[in-house]
């Protein structure tokens, strides 16, 4: 480990000092943020892998539903259903703090005044399979939004965890070691000048004896 490039001087020595105590305190708290991070972040993964399954076996279902909707109703009154939005949804995402990690918090409401607000067939062109294949989907849709949340929350605190990562080594392998390094060698240095400076007194002792 190559030393810092200093003079030493006990003033360079009290300097090192402090700084080797600050970025040791800074490697604990980098160290506890890096590991109640890893805590949080395996929670969420294992909510959000539980989330996944849940909605994938519904999703599935609903598109089982759909697919013999639409095999017993005619293609283009399909079409027609599905080009016009059938309900008004209002997103609103917000932000969090999670161990300084801003996070998005997203929450969504139905127009339950839109005229609109629920889709509109004849009961000559419905089916039971369309009707429950609609029913599904919209059960689905609040769990789609909290995955896409849970998922980006994961991202941004994977994302963070890895820059945590890489300061903690940065400070446990090569600032911290560096600055111990620099300090013993200063430290010896100035014992060794103050034991030279030591045996030339003893000699200008003896010569004028």
């Amino acid at each position: 480990m190559a030393r810092l490039n200093v003079k030493p001087t006990r003033m360079e020595l009290s300097k090192l000092k402090d700084r080797l105590a600050i970025s040791t305190r800074g490697h604990k708290l980098l160290k506890d943020k890096q590991d109640e991070l890893m805590r949080q972040f395996i929670t969420l993964i294992r909510k959000n892998n539980t989330l996944r399954d849940e909605v994938e076996k519904e999703l599935t279902e609903a598109m089982k539903a759909f697919v013999v909707a639409k095999s017993l109703t005619n293609e283009a009154f399909i079409e027609e259903l599905f080009a016009v939005p059938g309900k008004s949804i209002t997103l609103d995402i917000q932000e969090k703090n999670i161990m300084s990690v801003m996070v998005p918090e997203m929450n969504f409401t139905v127009d339950e005044d839109d005229k609109q607000s629920e889709m509109q067939y004849g009961l000559l062109n419905s089916n039971s399979e369309l009707d429950d294949s609609i029913d599904r989907i919209n059960v689905i849709l609040p769990k789609l939004l909290k995955l896409s949340e849970i998922e980006k929350t994961c991202q941004l605190m994977a994302d963070e965890i890895e820059k945590t990562r890489r300061r903690v080594n940065a400070l446990e392998y090569l600032k911290i070691p560096q600055l111990k390094e620099t300090i013993h060698y200063i430290q010896m240095k100035l014992e060794e000048d103050e034991r030279a400076s030591i045996t030339r007194i003893m000699k200008v002792k003896d010569m004028g004896q």
